[in-house]
């Protein structure tokens, strides 16, 4: 049986839904494991260790610091050693002070995977393909296919060429997002009675990447509870997977679990 992995959600008391919502939409659609990533802008990752008390071997976590914190290389030491398995960082985060990567270090010391939440203009920059030569051991995982779903990202065929390039380094990997991100409904259009209701053209992106990097290097993340707001948990995990439906069941099985669960070390011993 296929294992299914949620590479990037989100759960929170204060924004967004708490954790239990999304464990019955896991349940609904056999997604055995999911990595709580910290909502941008919150620091206080609590609740998400609470999660990982609560349902033992269920999540991995994802936790945000804030890189300007003088503390922050104490704090994110600290929500390693409670089983953060990742923290969230935007590529332009430096600390303050005479060294400046500090808290990169910190997270590549204790074999935290990085996960990148950037423009592609950030991505792009020589600035971070410096950072990332600067801890080759350190796993980069880029949300929402390097930035190519955001708002800010004008999908020119430059961004492409740059995206596309980022697969030279072994270390950088990519986040999956929903067919939805790719592709957002046309609001003006009729429902149909069944059936996915969005147009893949624009998601056959994912196929290129997939050339570029392997799946090996590429795993979906619903991005829930924002997406109950576009096609919802279901359709962002069965209408992705079918645009990889031409592809080998292996491909299939790393993209939408088997990259994640070994990085996160999720379904896996512990050692």
């Amino acid at each position: 049986m296929t294992l299914l992995v949620d590479a990037h959600c989100h759960a929170s008391p204060v924004w967004f839904e708490p954790v239990e919502p999304l464990v019955l939409q896991m349940d609904l659609n056999g997604v055995r494991h999911a990595v709580l990533t910290q909502a941008l802008g919150q620091f206080d990752n609590a609740y998400q260790e609470d999660c990982l008390r609560r349902y033992p071997g269920r999540f991995a976590s994802v936790v945000g610091v804030d890189a300007t914190d003088p503390a922050a290389s104490r704090k994110l030491a600290e929500a390693a050693q409670g089983g953060a398995v990742g923290v969230r960082l935007r590529p332009e985060a430096r600390s303050p002070g005479a060294e400046p990567l500090a808290v990169w270090r910190v997270a590549a010391d204790h074999g935290l995977v990085i996960s990148c939440a950037g423009s592609p203009a950030a991505l792009l920059d020589d600035a971070f393909a410096s950072l990332v030569r600067s801890f080759p051991n350190m796993i980069f995982a880029l949300e929402h296919l390097g930035g190519w779903t955001r708002g800010d990202c004008d999908r020119s065929d430059a961004v492409r060429a740059g995206i596309f390039a980022l697969a030279d380094f072994p270390n950088v990997i990519l986040k999956v997002p929903a067919l939805g991100q790719l592709s957002p409904r046309d609001m003006r259009g009729k429902l149909p009675a069944s059936g996915c209701v969005l147009d893949k053209g624009p998601a056959m992106i994912v196929l290129d990447m997939l050339a570029r990097f392997g799946a090996d290097r590429m795993m979906w993340g619903s991005d829930y509870p924002p997406v109950s707001s576009r096609e919802g948990y279901a359709n962002a995990l069965h209408w992705t997977r079918d645009i990889f439906s031409q592809c080998p069941s292996q491909v299939v099985d790393a993209v939408f679990g088997g990259t994640a669960a070994r990085i996160f070390n999720l379904g896996l011993s512990r050692g």
